[in-house]
C-alpha cells in the first residue's frame, strides 16, 4: 500500500505547451505518424483537419454522379470505386477524403446536398487488418456495427413514432417545451419513461406506423413486433435491443437477411431511401482471401446488391463506394469476372473510356501540398497569420517538401513534422529551402527516402502482388 500516495520525481514540463511559440503555432500541428485512425480524438491523426479544395474535382465527381442521382431511377450507381492511380505507396489523402465526405452526407443527410431529391445516410467502415475481415459474413457485421455508431436506428425510431403522435396525439405533447433539441428527441422517444403518464402507450404508436407498406414485408419475428402489445410501455425497444436481435442471429444467411431485407424495409419506412457505404482500405478483404474466398465474396456482392430477391438487390438502398490502391483491381479480377461482376461494375474503364462510378485519386500538385500544410498550420495557431499563412515554412521549402516526398500527402505531413522539431531545437527563425536540402537530404536521396517512408504497412506494393496471381 505505501505506494498508492507516491508520486514520479520527474514532472511534464510546461515547455512542451510554450516551445511552439517561436513559430506563432499552440503544439507541432502535423502528425508524425500521418495514417488516419477515425477513433483518435486528436484532430492530427482522425481525418477531421480537412480541406475540402484539395480533392473538390473527385469530391464533385461523387456528389453529382451518386449523391444527386435519384435513389428512385432504377439505374443509379450501385456500386462505385476510389482508386489511387499511384502503384506504391500509401497515404494519398483517400481515407481523410472519404472521412470528410461522410460527415458532409450526414450532416443533413444528403437532403441539402441533393436538394431534398435524396435523404440517405453515410457509412465509413474500414476492414479489420490481419485477416479478420475476409469473408462477407464478416462485412456483414462491419455494416451493422457501422450502423450501431451512427446511432442510426434510435433515429429512425424517433422518426417512425413522433410522426404518428404528431398526426394522432398531437395534443398530447408540446414540441418546444417537451424537447430541448432533436437529440434529446431521439433520447426521450426510445425511452419507457416518456410514455408514462400519456394517454397513448407505445402500442398504440407501433400498431399505427406498422401499417406502412415496408412492414408487411418483415420478418414475422422482427424486433418491433413486441411494441404491438406491449401495452404499459414498459422495455420500449430501442437500438440496444436491436444489437442483442442481431447478435442471435446465425452468422450467415439470418444475418444477411436481416441486413439486407428487413433494415432496408425498417430505414424506408423511417424516411430513409438510401445510403451510401464507403469501405476504406478495401485490400484488406482480398489481400488474405483465396481464390475461392474472392469468388464467394464476389459472388454475395453480386447477389445481395443487384440481382437476388432481398430488398436491397431489388431497391438499389445501399451503394458501395470500394476505396483501392492500384494493384487492387487486378487481385481481384479473376473472381470479379467469374461472379459476373465485371460486367455490373467494371473496376478497370475500358479504351481509355471516362466512367462514372469510377473515381481516380491523382498525385497532388504544388498548390495542393500547400493548401494542405496551410490548413494544419491555421488550425493551431495562436495568432490568425493573413499576412503569411504558411508561416514557419518559406513557399521554396514547401515546394521542396513536397518534391521530396513525391507529392504524397502523408509523406509531406511526416516531413513537415519532423521539420518543425528541429527547426524548433535548432532555434531556426525560418524553414526554408536551405533548411529543407539540409535536413532531407539531397535530390539523389529522395527516391530512397520516400521509398523507406511509404513502406511502413503491409500490402504496398499491390502492383507486383497482383502480376502473381
Amino acid at each position: 500500500m505505501k505506494n498508492l500516495l507516491k508520486k514520479p520525481t520527474s514532472e511534464i514540463s510546461d515547455d512542451k505547451k510554450t516551445r511552439y511559440e517561436i513559430f506563432n503555432l499552440k503544439e507541432n500541428p502535423f502528425p508524425n505518424t500521418p495514417f488516419v485512425n477515425k477513433v483518435s480524438p486528436d484532430d492530427r491523426y482522425n481525418g477531421r483537419i480537412y480541406e475540402s479544395k484539395i480533392r473538390e474535382a473527385e469530391r464533385t465527381q461523387i456528389i453529382e454522379n451518386f449523391v444527386k442521382e435519384p435513389q428512385s431511377n432504377p439505374n443509379h450507381i450501385r456500386l462505385g470505386y476510389i482508386i489511387d492511380n499511384s502503384y506504391v505507396g500509401r497515404g494519398n489523402g483517400k481515407s481523410a477524403f472519404t472521412l470528410d465526405l461522410i460527415d458532409k452526407i450526414n450532416f443533413d443527410y444528403s437532403l441539402d446536398i441533393s436538394n431534398d431529391v435524396n435523404k440517405c445516410f453515410g457509412l465509413h467502415i474500414s476492414p479489420l487488418p490481419s485477416g479478420k475481415s475476409k469473408t462477407f459474413y464478416d462485412f456483414v457485421d462491419l455494416i451493422f456495427e457501422e450502423i450501431i455508431n451512427k446511432n442510426l436506428i434510435n433515429y429512425c425510431l424517433a422518426s417512425l413514432r413522433l410522426e404518428v403522435i404528431i398526426e394522432k396525439f398531437s395534443d398530447q405533447i408540446d414540441l418546444e417545451k417537451d424537447f430541448e433539441d432533436q437529440k434529446d428527441l431521439v433520447s426521450k422517444l426510445n425511452s419507457s419513461h416518456f410514455f408514462k403518464g400519456k394517454n397513448f402507450t407505445i402500442s398504440d404508436i407501433t400498431r399505427e406506423f406498422y401499417q406502412k407498406k415496408e412492414f408487411s414485408k418483415i420478418s414475422a419475428d422482427f424486433i418491433l413486433n413486441r411494441d404491438k402489445n406491449n401495452f404499459y410501455g414498459s422495455n420500449v425497444a430501442n437500438q440496444d435491443d436491436f444489437k442483442k436481435y442481431f447478435e442471435g442471429l446465425k452468422k450467415g444467411k439470418q444475418r444477411i437477411d436481416f441486413i439486407f431485407n428487413d433494415l432496408v424495409l425498417f430505414f424506408e419506412a423511417s424516411g430513409f431511401n438510401g445510403s451510401y457505404i464507403i469501405i476504406d482500405d478495401f485490400e484488406r478483404i482480398p489481400d488474405f482471401q483465396s481464390e475461392k474466398l474472392k469468388q464467394e465474396f464476389a459472388l454475395e456482392i453480386r447477389t445481395n446488391f443487384f440481382d437476388g430477391v432481398l430488398e436491397n438487390a431489388r431497391i438499389g438502398f445501399y451503394n458501395l463506394i470500394l476505396v483501392l490502391h492500384a494493384g487492387v483491381p487486378r487481385l481481384v479480377e479473376k473472381s470479379w469476372s467469374t461472379s459476373g461482376m465485371e460486367r455490373r461494375s467494371p473496376m478497370l474503364s475500358e479504351n481509355g473510356d471516362i466512367s462514372k462510378h469510377i473515381i481516380y485519386f491523382n498525385k497532388l500538385n504544388y498548390n495542393q501540398a500547400r493548401s494542405l500544410l496551410e490548413i494544419y498550420l491555421e488550425k493551431y495557431r495562436i495568432h490568425p497569420t493573413p499576412e503569411n499563412k504558411i508561416f514557419p515554412f518559406t513557399e521554396k521549402a514547401i515546394e521542396l517538401i513536397a518534391e521530396k516526398s513525391e507529392y504524397n500527402a502523408s509523406t509531406i505531413l511526416e516531413r513537415a513534422f519532423s521539420l518543425i522539431e528541429k527547426a524548433i531545437i535548432e532555434e531556426i527563425a525560418e524553414i526554408n529551402d536551405v533548411y529543407v536540402n539540409e535536413k532531407l537530404g539531397k535530390k539523389d536521396d529522395w527516391e530512397s527516402d520516400f521509398q523507406n517512408d511509404i513502406s511502413k504497412e503491409d500490402s504496398d506494393d499491390l502492383f507486383s502482388k497482383s502480376k502473381k496471381q
